[in-house]
């Protein structure tokens, strides 16, 4: 985890109920810290007993440390792409966010300046713990992957269809439109990330429910995928896409300012927000 203020966040680590400082073994939970072995030496100065207990500092940040790139998955499950009408799509259909979107999982969600369909999306986020180039197989991309955490992938979209231009990115990257965390779990510490409960809320309504079983593209299948096309570094960030239940299928209201946002995965933890005005 990360805690504390918004750019000042501190790494610590929970353990059997108690919270830890990283910080004499990192400055920050980042592409570097994973992709030279952080996890494992976490691990071992657990039980070594060398971390000192520390609190909460009220604040909990995203889990990883602005990452280089957050890619995303469009339509990725099943009921989803039919709720959308839309067939199944034979490939992964791939877009970006802005880094920069990345919040921490109780951050306030901003709605943009001229914003009308503000939505939300609860998604599997992949955290990449190795570079990724050219992998030979979906069974490769396993060792590449350092965790999982619970995104929200905010999208307003008329922006994203009516004033794309044919591309997503508009209503993808407005700022705030990516709360992250509250923690990343280590890819082993995961039993079977393929059956994870996913679920959403509105006010208190549900919204979202359904399970990674629904996945069209699996876990591996996406990181071996994005591996023939662009280079996953450590610390990058992949949304895995979003069950069905958001407001664009017709059936619910899109966000307004004043609404509070709930979502959770199973063993990832819950995020909640509350929706403002810009």
């Amino acid at each position: 985890m990360r805690t504390g203020p918004a750019g000042s966040e501190r790494p610590v680590v929970r353990h059997d109920g108690r919270t830890y400082d990283l910080r004499p073994l990192t400055h920050d939970i980042d592409g570097a810290f994973l992709a030279g072995g952080g996890i494992d030496r976490v691990r071992g100065a657990l039980a070594a007993g060398t971390l000192p207990e520390t609190p909460v500092d009220g604040r909990i940040g995203a889990p990883v440390a602005r990452p280089q790139a957050v890619i995303c998955i469009g339509q990725n499950y099943a009921a989803h792409a039919a709720e959308m009408g839309a067939a199944p799509p034979a490939s992964p259909v791939v877009f970006l966010k802005h880094p920069n979107t990345v919040v921490g999982p109780y951050d306030d969600v901003r709605i943009p300046r001229g914003a009308e369909k503000v939505d939300w999306e609860v998604e599997l986020a992949v955290v990449v713990g190795r570079r990724a180039r050219y992998l030979d197989s979906p069974d490769d991309a396993w060792e590449h992957v350092a965790g999982y955490c619970l995104s929200n992938d905010v999208s307003e979209r008329g922006f994203q269809f009516d004033e794309s231009g044919g591309q997503w990115s508009k209503g993808k990257c407005c700022e705030t439109f990516n709360p992250l965390g509250p923690w990343l779990v280590p890819a082993d510490e995961v039993h079977d990330v393929g059956a994870l409960r996913l679920w959403s809320t509105v006010n208190g309504e549900p919204r979202q429910e359904s399970s990674t079983r629904d996945l069209i593209f699996s876990v591996p299948y996406l990181v071996w995928h994005l591996s023939q096309y662009l280079v996953l570094e450590p610390g990058d960030v992949v949304n895995t896409g979003t069950p069905q239940g958001v407001a664009l299928s017709g059936r619910f209201p899109y966000l307004r300012s004043g609404d509070v946002y709930e979502a959770g995965i199973e063993g990832l933890g819950e995020q909640r927000q509350s929706v403002t005005d810009e």
